[in-house]
C-alpha cells in the first residue's frame, strides 16, 4: 500500500508535494520521493523514512518546476530499500511515474521487457508499468501528443494486469502534463481537485488536497485517465473499464477518517459500520458495561456502536503519538516492539468492568493478543471484542499487505473457506478464535452486514474470496512467494539495523 500525489501549475510544486505527502504519510512509512520537470530536465529526490525527516530544504531546492509527482511507500512486493523508492524515471521519452497498488502479472511483464532488451533496476512493480508505458510511447514519433499517451496507456493497461492507480508527469504537445489513471475496476483510489489560479492536484486521498487548500472535485473513475495542464480544462479518457470494485479495506482501516473517497467520508462509513456491528451484537444477546476502542482507526465505529447500544464510551488506552502504524511495520518482531510503546492502558476504565473492545480487523492477530493481555491485567471482569469488518480469510493480491495465506489468523478456525461464511460457521469460528485469544466473546460484522452498510459495488476479496480482477493459481503462488521473500529480507534488514 502506498500514497501518490501530483500537482501542475504551481510555482512551488516541490514544496506542495512535501506538504501533501505528510498528509498521506499513513499510507507508507518506508520511503518517499518527489520528482519535477523543469525546462525538459527531470530532477528527482528519493529518500528512506518519513517525509518530514527525510527531506531537508536543500532537497526541495534541487527540484524546480511547476509540475511535481510524489510518493510514500510501504512495499508489498520487493524490498524496503532506497532503490525501490518512487517516483521512478524513464529517460525516453522522459516520464516520472508513481503508483499505488499491485501488479499481479509482474513476472510476465519482466519477461516481456527482457525480450525488448529492457532490464529492470529495482524490485518494485511500478518499474515494469513505467517501462511498458515508455516503450509504447517510443513507438510513436518524437513530440508526443495527448492522443499518443492515450494509445500508450491503452497498450500498457492491456499488458499490466492488477489493481493500481498511477500519477505521471511528462511533456505532451510541448506542455507539462500531469496524468492520473486508475485500474479498470477502480480498486485503488485516486482523487483530484483544482484551484482558481489554474493549478490541479491529484492524490490517493482528499487529505492531501486539504493540506494545500485545494477544492476536491471528485474521484478518477475506474479505467479513466485524466490529463491535467495548467490553466486548461481537464481532459478525460476512458482507457479500459470493467465493473467498479473500490477496495472496502480503504474505508475500514487504511484511509484517514477525514478523507472523502468514492463520494463519501471515511468517517461516516466507519460510523455506519459501528452501528451495523452493534445491531448484530445485540441480536446475540451479549452484555457489556463499557465500550473502549483500540486506537486510532476504530474510534468512530466504537462511538457509534456505544450510542446504538446505549453504553458509555471511554478512552481506555493512551496512544504514543510518535508511534507508527503496526499493521505496516516491516516484520512481526518490529510490530511487537512498537506495540509496547504504542498503547498504555488506563486501569480505572477497565477494572471491575465487562469491557467491549472495538477494532477494525484482525489480520495476523499477534499484536492483538498482547492488547488483550494488557486489558486482562487491568482487572477487567470480562473482555469482549467487536470487529467492524468480516473475518479476513483470503490474501489481498491488489496492494494491501494481508499477505500470505498462512499469516491470516482467522483461517486457522475455518475449513477451506471459498466464499462468505454462513452465520452458523462464522459464529463457530468466533467461539474457537475467542478461546485462542482468551476472550469472553469475539464478534465480527458479517459480510451481509458490510454490504447493507456500504450499499454499492466493492472489492471485499479479503473477506469473501471474490476477486474482481481474476488471479490465477499460478499468479497467486508467485505473489505469495515474492511476499515471503520480501518479508525475510525486511526482517534481515531490521535485525542488522537494530
Amino acid at each position: 500500500m502506498c500514497g501518490i500525489f501530483g500537482i501542475v501549475g504551481s510555482s512551488e510544486a516541490a514544496r506542495s508535494a512535501f506538504l501533501a505527502l505528510q498528509a498521506i504519510q499513513h499510507r507508507g512509512q518506508d520511503s518517499c520521493g518527489i520528482a519535477t520537470i523543469d525546462r525538459e530536465r527531470f530532477p528527482f529526490v528519493r529518500r528512506l523514512g518519513l517525509v518530514a525527516q527525510a527531506f531537508a530544504p536543500e532537497h526541495l531546492n534541487q527540484l524546480p518546476g511547476r509540475i511535481a509527482v510524489g510518493h510514500v511507500r510501504y512495499p508489498t512486493i520487493g524490498r524496503g530499500v532506497l532503490a525501490d523508492a518512487q517516483p521512478l524515471f524513464f529517460r525516453q521519452p522522459g516520464v516520472h511515474l508513481a503508483h499505488n497498488g499491485n501488479l499481479i502479472n509482474y513476472n510476465e511483464l519482466v519477461g516481456h521487457l527482457a525480450e525488448h532488451s529492457v532490464h529492470l533496476l529495482t524490485h518494485c512493480d511500478a518499474e515494469p508499468l513505467l517501462c511498458e508505458l515508455a516503450l509504447a510511447l517510443q513507438e510513436r514519433p518524437r513530440g508526443h501528443t495527448l492522443d499518443d499517451a492515450c494509445a500508450a496507456l491503452a497498450r500498457t493497461w492491456e499488458r499490466a494486469d492488477g489493481a493500481y492507480s498511477i500519477v505521471a508527469a511528462l511533456i505532451l504537445d510541448g506542455k507539462d502534463t500531469l496524468v492520473v489513471a486508475r485500474d479498470r475496476c477502480g480498486v485503488r483510489p485516486a482523487v483530484w481537485g483544482g484551484r482558481s489560479d489554474g493549478a490541479y492536484v491529484v492524490a490517493s486521498e482528499t487529505t492531501a488536497l486539504d493540506a494545500l487548500g485545494v477544492e476536491a472535485r471528485g474521484d478518477v473513475g475506474p479505467g479513466e485517465a485524466l490529463f491535467l495542464r495548467e490553466g486548461e480544462p481537464p481532459v478525460s479518457r476512458v482507457i479500459r473499464r470493467d465493473r467498479p470494485a473500490p477496495c472496502i479495506f480503504e474505508q475500514i482501516y487504511f484511509a484517514r477518517p477525514d478523507s472523502r473517497i468514492e463520494g463519501r467520508t471515511v468517517y461516516a462509513t466507519r460510523l455506519a459500520l459501528g452501528r451495523a456491528l452493534a445491531r448484530e451484537w445485540r441480536q446475540l444477546g451479549r452484555r457489556a458495561d463499557v465500550v473502549i476502542p483500540i486506537p486510532d482507526t476504530s474510534r468512530p465505529a466504537a462511538m457509534a456502536l456505544a450510542e446504538e447500544l446505549g453504553l458509555p464510551y471511554r478512552e481506555g488506552f493512551i496512544k504514543n503519538r510518535y508511534s507508527g502504524r503496526t499493521f505496516i511495520m516491516g516484520d512481526q518482531a518490529q510490530r511487537e516492539d512498537e506495540l509496547r510503546l504504542k498503547l498504555n492502558p488506563i486501569r480505572s476504565e477497565f477494572e471491575g468492568r465487562r469491557v467491549l473492545l472495538v477494532d477494525d480487523s484482525i489480520v495476523r492477530g499477534t499484536t492483538l493478543a498482547r492488547t488483550i493481555q494488557l486489558v486482562r491485567s487491568q482487572g477487567a471482569t470480562e473482555v469482549h471484542l467487536g470487529i467492524y469488518s468480516p473475518p479476513v480469510l483470503h490474501p489481498c493480491y491488489y496492494g494491501i499487505d494481508m499477505s500470505t495465506t498462512e499469516e491470516l489468523a482467522a483461517r486457522a478456525f475455518v475449513l477451506e473457506p471459498s466464499g462468505p461464511l454462513s452465520e452458523e460457521h462464522q459464529r463457530e469460528m468466533e467461539r474457537n478464535f475467542a478461546r485462542r485469544l482468551e476472550l469472553d466473546s469475539l464478534t465480527y460484522l458479517s459480510v451481509a452486514g458490510l454490504d447493507r452498510t456500504w450499499g454499492g459495488p466493492r472489492c471485499a476479496a479479503c473477506f469473501d474470496g471474490r476477486y474482481p480482477i481474476p488471479v490465477s493459481a499460478e499468479r497467486r503462488r508467485e505473489i505469495e512467494a515474492d511476499r515471503r521473500l520480501g518479508h525475510e529480507r525486511r526482517q534481515a534488514t531490521f535485525r542488522f539495523v537494530g
